[in-house]
C-alpha cells in the first residue's frame, strides 16, 4: 500500500468489533482493550447489554503463526466496573488451523468449529468439562526470578514432584486464548502471577481475567487471584489488572493452600 499507512491487524479487528456491536441495537456500552476511554452507543441503536472485549488476544504472535483469539464478555447493566459475578456471558473466538467458538452463557460451555463450506459454526465441543487434576501447567518461566514463594513452590512441584508422580509439562503458547483452550480441554493450570516488575498483575480485569474465570467455573475448573475467588473482583477501573491462576478444580486448590501457607507465615 504505497503512500498510505497500513493499520495493525489488531486496530482493524478493533474497528470491525465495534461497528458490529453498535449496530446490533443490543448494547449501551462497549469496553474494549484497544480504547482508553469507554465507548458509549448512541440512544437510537443503544441495548441493555453491555460489552467488554479484547479484538485480538495474542497479536504479537500473528508473524510466526501461532493461534490468536478475541476474548469477550457481557454484563446486563451499565455500569461497568462490577464483579465477574454479573457476567451473564462469556466466550472467546480462537483463529488458527480452525476457527473454534467458545461460549458459555451461564449453563455449561459448549464449543464450536466455524464449517468454511456453509459459513456457520458447528457444535463439536458439547458440554466442555475441565478435568479435575492435570499434568500441564502453563507459565512464563522467562519471569521466574520475580516470582512470590507460592508461585515459585507450586512449579517447583510440578517439575521436581515430592509424591512419586511423574512431572507435569510445560505448554506456554503465549497466546492467552491458546494456552486457556488447551487448559480447558486438557485439565492443568494457566497462571499469570503479580510479581516484582508487575505487582498488581499483567491481565487485563474486565476483558482478560473475567471472561476465562467465567469458562472455567462453568467447566467445572476455578479462577484464584492469589488473594480470592477472581469472579469476586470489583474493578476500579476499567483497564485494572489481576494476577491469575485458572484451570483444574484441584489445581488451584493447590495453590489456595500454597498462598494460605504463605499468608499463615
Amino acid at each position: 500500500m504505497e503512500g498510505e499507512e497500513q493499520k495493525k491487524l489488531d486496530v482493524i479487528s478493533n474497528e470491525v468489533f465495534v461497528k458490529a456491536l453498535i449496530s446490533s441495537g443490543r448494547t449501551c456500552l462497549l469496553v474494549s482493550e484497544e480504547n482508553e476511554d469507554a465507548i458509549i452507543v448512541p440512544p437510537a441503536q443503544r441495548g441493555k447489554y453491555l460489552v467488554v472485549f479484547d479484538p485480538l488476544d495474542g497479536s504479537s504472535n500473528i508473524d510466526c503463526g501461532v493461534s490468536i483469539g478475541t476474548d469477550t464478555n457481557n454484563v446486563s447493566v451499565e455500569d461497568a466496573l462490577q464483579p465477574g459475578s454479573s457476567l451473564v456471558a462469556a466466550g472467546y473466538c480462537m483463529y488458527g488451523s480452525s476457527c473454534t467458538f467458545v461460549l458459555s452463557t451461564g449453563n455449561g460451555v459448549n464449543g464450536f468449529t466455524l464449517d468454511p463450506s456453509l459459513g456457520e459454526f458447528i457444535l463439536t465441543h458439547p458440554n466442555i468439562k475441565i478435568p479435575k487434576k492435570g499434568k500441564i501447567y502453563s507459565v512464563n518461566e522467562g519471569n521466574a526470578k520475580n516470582w512470590d514463594e507460592p508461585t515459585t513452590k507450586y512449579v517447583e512441584s510440578c517439575k521436581f514432584p515430592q509424591d512419586g508422580s511423574s512431572p507435569k509439562s510445560l505448554r506456554y503458547i503465549g497466546s492467552m486464548v491458546a494456552d486457556i483452550h488447551r487448559t480447558l480441554l486438557y485439565g492443568g493450570i494457566f497462571m499469570y502471577p503479580a510479581d516484582k516488575k508487575s505487582p498488581n498483575g499483567k491481565l487485563r480485569v474486565l476483558y482478560e481475567v473475567f471472561p476465562m474465570s467465567y469458562l472455567m467455573e462453568q467447566a467445572g475448573g476455578q479462577a484464584f487471584t492469589g488473594k480470592q475467588r477472581a469472579l469476586d473482583l470489583v474493578p476500579e477501573k476499567i483497564h485494572d489488572r489481576s494476577p491469575i491462576f485458572l484451570g483444574s478444580y484441584d489445581e488451584i486448590e493447590k495453590m489456595k493452600e500454597l498462598y494460605a501457607e504463605s499468608k499463615a507465615n
